[in-house]
């Protein structure tokens, strides 16, 4: 797969910035999702989404102590749940918490702590049905974690994957849809896999190479 592009790559000539579309037929957090452009903007579309999905859904997750990520560097997950090895915790046996953090000598807080990270490539490559799929199959992770201190893939998993409406496999990358270059010196300077603000206004960006125009080329 091509590594992920690099958002300062191309810099905007004008500074302008692309507002959600006001479609009262779609929420909110999911509008700003299908316009994010930056990391922070991807993070925190998809921690506004979270929330929303757990009251939708009935997630018995609390959020508080899930901390969150961007990784440009995944090449084969499109999220993941990062959380401590806690020995003797099974999927289906309820954790008892401090009776785990006493026996691994480690603080509630740290053992309870886990990370939901998000590959930058996959939110690219994915239309935004994909990605909050994505988000409420890791969110299924941490409902596990939450409760047994462990999670997997297993038949609990898939049972309650199929009651949020996700999947227990994500599908695969795709390769970029679009290619920016610079006009001057041809260099790539963008990659993307769906329609976004760079390749609708193109024309409006210069490359940080050379300064000069973007040229945008779609791919078969």
């Amino acid at each position: 797969m091509s590594d992920p592009p690099n958002p300062s790559d191309a810099r905007p000539a004008s500074g302008s910035r692309l507002s959600p579309d006001t479609d009262p037929e779609e929420s909110p957090t999911v509008r700003a999702l299908a316009h994010a452009e930056t990391d922070e903007e991807v993070l925190l579309g998809s921690r506004a989404y979270c929330r929303e999905a757990t009251r939708e859904y009935g997630l018995d997750v609390d959020l508080s102590p899930v901390e969150w990520e961007v990784s440009t560097r995944a090449k084969r997950r499109a999220a993941a749940v990062k959380r401590p090895k806690i020995p003797g915790a099974e999927v289906g046996e309820p954790l008892d918490w401090r009776e785990a953090a006493e026996r691994t000598g480690t603080s509630l807080a740290d053992l309870r702590t886990c990370t939901l990270s998000l590959t930058r490539a996959a939110f690219d490559a994915f239309d935004v049905g994909e990605w909050t799929a994505t988000l409420r199959h890791e969110l299924v992770h941490v409902e596990q974690f939450q409760r047994f201190g462990a999670t997997d893939h297993g038949p609990a998993f898939r049972e309650r994957a199929e009651a949020v409406s996700s999947t227990v496999n994500c599908p695969p990358f795709a390769d970029p849809k679009y290619v920016l270059r610079c006009g001057e010196c041809e260099t790539v300077v963008g990659r993307r896999y769906r329609e976004c603000k760079l390749v609708r206004e193109y024309d409006e960006y210069r490359s940080s190479c050379c300064g000069s125009e973007i040229v945008c080329l779609r791919q078969n």
